[in-house]
């Protein structure tokens, strides 16, 4: 998997302080895309042990109270991302205690296939479906245009 940009502290891609990173590859192409240097799946840079390492440090330093992570993009739930944002949002989940996850996708909740299926189980909240420019609407909270949904699940 590779990324475009990580934001150890970030305070627009969700709700409070958090990490965000944002992954290349998206098979959607959106019209009107806001991020589309992220939409091909070797731009960027490699997503490292590293990175991962960096990103779990920086969700548990107490100088700064981080809410959570958010992954964007691209998008996360590309087939050739899953894997790699599985094993991530299941290390969130096991060394930082009350970090909430945040995930947007191109992909609405009915199309995720099994392995994108298993990704929602350790997140908190999933925003889900294609931006359409048709549809965009600047007063939307955490999305872009009316179509996309905002899915909460219960982590417990």
């Amino acid at each position: 998997m590779n990324f475009h940009q990580y934001y150890p502290i970030d305070v627009v891609n969700g709700p409070g302080t958090r990490c965000t990173l944002f992954v290349s590859g998206c098979v959607h192409q959106c019209r009107g895309c806001y991020n589309q240097s992220t939409q091909r799946l070797d731009s960027g840079v490699l997503f490292t042990q590293q990175a991962e390492d960096q990103i779990i440090a920086d969700l548990n330093d107490t100088r700064i109270k981080r809410r959570g992570l958010s992954l964007s993009g691209g998008d996360p739930l590309h087939p050739a991302n899953v894997p790699q944002i599985l094993k991530l949002v299941k290390r969130v989940r096991e060394e930082c205690p009350g970090k909430d996850i945040w995930v947007w996708t191109g992909y609405t909740l009915d199309e995720l296939s099994d392995q994108q299926r298993e990704v929602t189980q350790y997140i908190d909240t999933l925003i889900d479906g294609k931006f359409e420019q048709d549809k965009k609407d600047l007063n939307l909270e955490w999305r872009g245009s009316s179509n996309q949904i905002i899915h909460r699940f219960k982590i417990d």
